[in-house]
């Protein structure tokens, strides 16, 4: 099994580890559902979710599945004056990737990263693969190091309890 995101984080040489689990087509709370079939804890698991810079330059904010992107505090990390939601069939076009496993890495368009500081709480935190089912755990040191991340307090504070 290979995606993008496996492949970069090879080339790289970056340490990680693949985690698998059956993807139920009904679930559609993608991280909740990796972190319970993992068995791990869902504030260690991270979505990505792309938004829009002046509505076309993508942006991955990466944040704990157990909350969602500020997307005021995104805007203040990147200093601009505000970002927009990106539609689903967007993000999947520029990523590369389905709704639901849209990984930090290996994206078709370039983005901007910005990592929400809790990550660095973890000595390792699960991102998606690049498919439904699919996780990787990693150190988020080596996630920012891969995609030239920010990182910044964008969860809102749901996600911080």
């Amino acid at each position: 099994m290979s995606t993008p995101a496996i492949r970069l984080l090879t080339q790289r040489g970056i340490a990680f580890d693949l985690h698998t689990y059956e993807h139920d087509p009904r679930e559609t709370s993608f991280g909740t559902e990796a972190a319970r079939k993992l068995d791990v804890d869902a504030a260690q698991v991270f979505k990505t979710i792309i938004f829009l810079l002046d509505a076309r330059h993508p942006v991955a904010a990466i944040v704990p599945v157990t909350g969602m992107v500020d997307a005021k505090a995104l805007a203040r990390a990147l200093d601009v004056k505000r970002v927009d939601d990106c539609p689903v069939a967007a993000a999947e076009r520029l990523t590369g990737y389905v709704a639901g496993g849209i990984s930090p890495f290996g994206h078709k368009t370039q983005s901007r990263t910005v990592l929400d500081d809790s990550a660095i709480a973890f000595a390792q935190i699960y991102v998606s693969g690049g498919r439904r089912g699919l996780e990787i755990r990693l150190a988020p040191v080596d996630l920012v190091a891969v995609t030239g991340a920010l990182t910044a307090q964008i969860a809102q504070s749901s996600a911080r309890a």
